[in-house]
């Protein structure tokens, strides 16, 4: 009899542990339960079609429905699982009761933060996550006239933008100082404020939520703050990601600080023959072993590829991370990896930092655009341990990639600085930033101390 492997969720996490439970063993039976019409598409994608960037909704679907049907992927769709049982091996589903597996991978995701504050039951909060709910959206933007987002993390910093683009009069409000403050430093978003400001958004940092305030026919109309009220007839909620841990904790599965799943490198979870993967996880930082949740579409696949793989009868690791990232916010994209200077000051970590303003081409060749990197890296061995920048656009995703690539194999400034470069007027500059950043970094680190 072929072995079965049970997956609950049909997210990133959950199709790619479905693809590799099938690479490792192509006979399995593998039986996926989504809530949601639909598997495998791109929520990240949402907020550009949103923004006209993207023509339609379509194009985020990475496959049709039969697709998996040939693979011999057993999709259930808007079929909920209840509970699980470890010790009898089996998953309770809604209209089917108890179902058997050999193997279970626990693909659950993530949802948004409750705000925590009164009015949270009225019309017109979106939170974008499920596509068929964001196309019905589409059409409340359009007749959209003032809009709040609440919080300033990756999924608001796109949608504050996107509606700028519509033409939606766009409020921004958040607690902290700056936008992305959990990832970002101050001098990297200051450019992305700035353009905001010239696309008309209104922001306002330092401030509260308070409140949602409706009207009488229990659709939002305004949304109280520590600053004051701000109308609007649509409020786009982006508070960060919580794992869906329900059916895990209820099942006794260990839980970490972060309340995701603890996991080994293969996926393995504290119960016997039960893996996960993505947001319902938490993975150690390469550095400061500190656990992270909430990661990109990326980690989560390649997590149910491992746990999907091991499953199988497979072997495959997914070390800790070091998260190289990147998005478009305003007119600029930011990125790096690791951290920057805000979370090394927050956690005591020391640092040298080397900066340099540069070009994504030749100066003289069209389209060139600015880009400046920040690096920082370990006092004394000048060991790099992290990164940051912001540009037109050119390079910034591939210089985070290869920048977190760097940490993780302990690659040190004085490398850095003497690396060779791509060299050609249409696609890089002679002088390439993160050399030059990282020559004033070592030349920063030999200044006598104060």
């Amino acid at each position: 009899m072929p072995r079965k492997t049970v997956i609950i969720g049909g997210g990133a996490a959950g199709l790619g542990s479905a693809g590799g439970v099938k690479a490792a063993d192509p006979g399995a039976d593998v039986v996926v339960y989504t809530e949601n019409e639909d598997v495998a598409y791109s929520p990240c994608g949402i907020p550009y079609v949103h923004g006209g960037e993207i023509p339609d909704f379509e194009r985020l679907f990475l496959a049709g429905k039969q697709a998996y049907v040939d693979a011999g992927i057993d999709v259930h769709y808007e079929t909920a699982v209840t509970a699980i049982d470890t010790a009898a091996k089996t998953v309770t589903v809604t209209g089917e009761g108890a179902v058997a597996y050999d193997q279970l991978i626990i693909a659950t995701g993530w949802n948004y933060a409750d705000p925590g504050v009164p009015g949270g039951d009225l019309g017109g909060l979106y939170y974008v996550k499920n596509i068929r709910r964001a196309m019905e959206w589409d059409k409340v933007i359009s007749e959209t006239k003032s809009a709040v987002v609440v919080e300033a993390g990756p999924l608001g910093l796109e949608m504050v933008t996107a509606l700028a683009h519509r033409g939606v009069e766009t409020h921004l409000i958040d607690p902290n100082p700056y936008a992305l403050a959990m990832m970002a430093d101050a001098d990297i978003m200051k450019p992305v404020e700035d353009s905001w400001r010239e696309l008309g958004v209104h922001l306002h940092f330092n401030t509260t939520l308070e409140a949602f305030l409706g009207d009488a026919d229990g659709k939002v109309r305004a949304v109280q703050t520590s600053g004051g009220e701000i109308a609007a007839d649509l409020v786009v909620i982006s508070t960060h990601k919580t794992p869906e841990n329900t059916l895990a904790k209820a099942a006794g599965i260990k839980l970490g600080s972060t309340g995701a799943i603890i996991v080994d490198e293969r996926m393995k979870t504290s119960a016997p023959d039960v893996w996960a993967a993505g947001d319902v996880v938490e993975i150690p930082h390469g550095l400061t072993r500190t656990p992270l949740q909430g990661l990109t579409g990326s980690h989560a696949y390649a997590q149910g590829k491992t746990a999907g793989t091991n499953a199988g009868g497979g072997d495959r690791a997914y070390r800790a991370v070091f998260v190289p990232w990147g998005t478009p916010a305003g007119k600029w994209v930011i990125g790096g990896a690791s951290f920057g200077e805000a979370t090394a000051t927050a956690l005591g970590i020391p640092y040298v930092k080397g900066e340099a303003q540069g070009i994504s081409r030749a100066r003289y060749y069209p389209g060139v655009q600015p880009v400046r990197v920040k690096l920082l890296a370990e006092p004394g061995t000048l060991r790099l341990i992290g990164a940051q920048m912001v540009g037109g656009g050119e390079g910034i995703k591939e210089r985070a990639d290869f920048l977190a690539q760097a940490i993780r194999f302990g690659m040190t400034l004085h490398d850095l600085s003497t690396m060779e470069n791509v060299y050609s007027p249409a696609i890089g500059a002679l002088n390439e930033p993160i050399v030059v950043a990282a020559t004033n970094g070592v030349a920063e680190s030999r200044k006598p101390k104060a």
